[in-house]
């Protein structure tokens, strides 16, 4: 079987337990996820008999597109993608509770004669753990991210005198060249005071000598996102500079060598965030320890104090925990890496000291 019909079976081995006889799936990322289909209009139903009773609908700008990308589904061409499968489900039907507002539940209830069944998480459940094509897509991306970067210091790009925004801009392009579709998210370059901000936006502000400077970037590559975090200073460091870009690593550190399956989110978090506190920076740990990737740059696993549920084999996730001292300056690291039996295969490969430029 494809991958993606490998998952549409392991989608059906789940309609039992919620118990429906087929499910709608409407979100465009799960759709993607079960079939390979990258267009904007489309809906899937997914049946427990077998993909010969399950149905793929685009609309007619998609014919030649939904030919390529599922041609081991039958296929139905029609605007109203959604409210075309309704009509042809019997039975108890599950739809996407998390992705389906209460207007079209309302609307596609009134189709047809199956019954409305809500379902949450199923696709979601299934995307978290990855396979072998997904991880090596999303070691591209991490790639990518690795050699822009690189290739942005060594050009000099990184300098007083120029703006968050164009250091930002010429990150972003080096990305593209490399091979990315875009960038995963707005790219974070955040200077001197800004750098304490967790998701500051790039503004016209300057970078100064003395400065630390935090980038927080990814990559897209075939859908997949990666996601790093470095902290650099323009000039020798200030003794406060270094200590906090220390603890933070020493957080790091100790969470990544935790990872392994079995592990709890709330476990990688309490150990990142003790090494903070024994610090004395813990109140200045502003946000959870990190989160899955994959087709969307934040997904399940949650890595923080109120996750649920444990870490498998195949997960990739982030571990980036962050020291912010207001007015002043701020350090994050961040990886992205796969959980193995072993432990953490990080994929983010640039080094993690404070680098001086």
């Amino acid at each position: 079987m494809s991958n993606h019909a490998a998952r549409r079976a392991a989608l059906r081995s789940l309609l039992a337990a919620v118990e429906v006889e087929a499910v709608l799936v409407t979100d465009l990322l799960n759709i993607r996820y079960l079939t390979g289909f990258t267009g904007s209009n489309a809906a899937l139903l997914v049946a427990a008999g077998g993909d010969h009773r399950s149905t793929f609908c685009t609309d007619g700008r998609y014919v030649t597109q939904a030919a390529a990308q599922v041609p081991d589904l039958r296929t139905v061409i029609d605007r109203a993608s959604a409210p075309a499968l309704v009509r042809e489900a019997t039975g108890r039907l599950g739809f996407e509770a998390g992705h389906l507002t209460v207007a079209d539940h309302t609307r596609l209830a009134a189709i047809g004669t199956a019954q409305l069944v809500a379902t949450n998480g199923l696709v979601e459940q299934l995307r978290a753990v990855k396979d072998a094509d997904e991880i090596q897509a999303l070691r591209r991306a991490c790639a990518i991210a690795d050699d822009a970067f690189a290739a942005l210091i060594a050009d000099g790009g990184i300098r007083a005198g120029r703006t968050e925004r164009e250091v930002g801009l010429d990150l972003d392009e080096r990305m593209r060249r490399g091979g990315a579709e875009d960038p995963a998210f707005e790219t974070i370059v955040a200077a001197g005071a800004h750098s304490a901000i967790p998701h500051h936006r790039p503004t016209g502000s300057i970078l100064q000598r003395g400065d630390l400077v935090k980038f927080d970037f990814g990559a897209r590559f075939d859908g997949y996102h990666s996601d790093m975090t470095r902290t650099v200073v323009l000039g020798a460091p200030q003794a406060w500079q270094q200590e906090i870009h220390d603890v933070v690593l020493a957080a790091q550190t100790a969470a990544e060598e935790l990872v392994a399956p079995g592990t709890t989110g709330q476990q990688l978090d309490r150990a990142a965030r003790r090494v903070v506190e024994e610090a004395g920076y813990g109140d200045r740990f502003l946000h959870g320890l990190g989160h899955g990737i994959g087709l969307e740059i934040h997904e399940g696993p949650a890595v923080a104090a109120a996750a649920t549920g444990t870490i498998e084999a195949d997960m990739v996730l982030t571990v980036e925990p962050g020291v912010y001292l207001e007015g002043r300056g701020g350090v994050r690291i961040e990886d992205s890496g796969v959980v193995r039996a072993s432990g953490y295969e990080v994929l983010t490969l640039t080094a993690k000291n404070l680098l001086v430029l």
